[in-house]
């Protein structure tokens, strides 16, 4: 049961969903760049988060859009059934991916709390503006944590359905 792959990744939801969770996290990242930062451990973490998350769904949408998930590429299959031991290499992938949007909604919620609380604390001592950019950037990465979550629940359903089907 191969995926698809090139531009036909966008025709499914999994896919699509690629497409928002680099909208709202690039939004957290620009929002985080260019805010006041009064709370550099924080905040710190949120650009982390923002930008390994956003570099991880980048890497793993151009992989599926080389088809890296189906048996039609011999040298990935190669190179990763060598390295990693992988005997199903469909597996694999669901598998990978179930994983990294696990840890990426983890990530995303913790940044979340992180940037909510910071928000908070920053109400009466910046301007508003500074102020709404830190509320926004908290509201993105809440729904980029959404997102991320939901993208993850599918992948799991989807490799262990892979996995019954093996």
């Amino acid at each position: 049961m191969a995926e698809s792959s090139g531009s036909e990744v966008f025709t499914t939801f999994l896919y699509v969903s690629f497409i928002l969770e680099f909208v709202f996290g690039g939004l957290v990242w620009i929002l985080i760049a260019s805010s006041q930062v009064p709370l550099p451990l924080l905040q710190g973490w949120v650009m982390f988060v923002s930008v390994f998350c956003f570099i991880g769904t980048t890497v793993l949408l151009f992989l599926y859009m080389c088809g890296s998930d189906n048996e039609e590429t011999p040298w990935l299959t190669v190179v990763l059934g060598y390295v990693t031991g992988a005997h199903y290499v469909e597996s694999f992938w669901r598998k990978l991916d179930a994983v990294c949007h696990s840890t990426a909604a983890l990530f995303y919620l913790s940044a979340f709390i992180l940037e909510a609380w910071a928000a908070s604390t920053m109400r009466d001592s910046f301007t508003q503006e500074h102020y709404l950019e830190n509320v926004f950037a908290a509201v993105f990465s809440y729904v980029a944590t959404l997102l991320y979550m939901v993208h993850a629940v599918f992948s799991l359903i989807r490799w262990k359905k892979a996995a019954e089907e093996l």
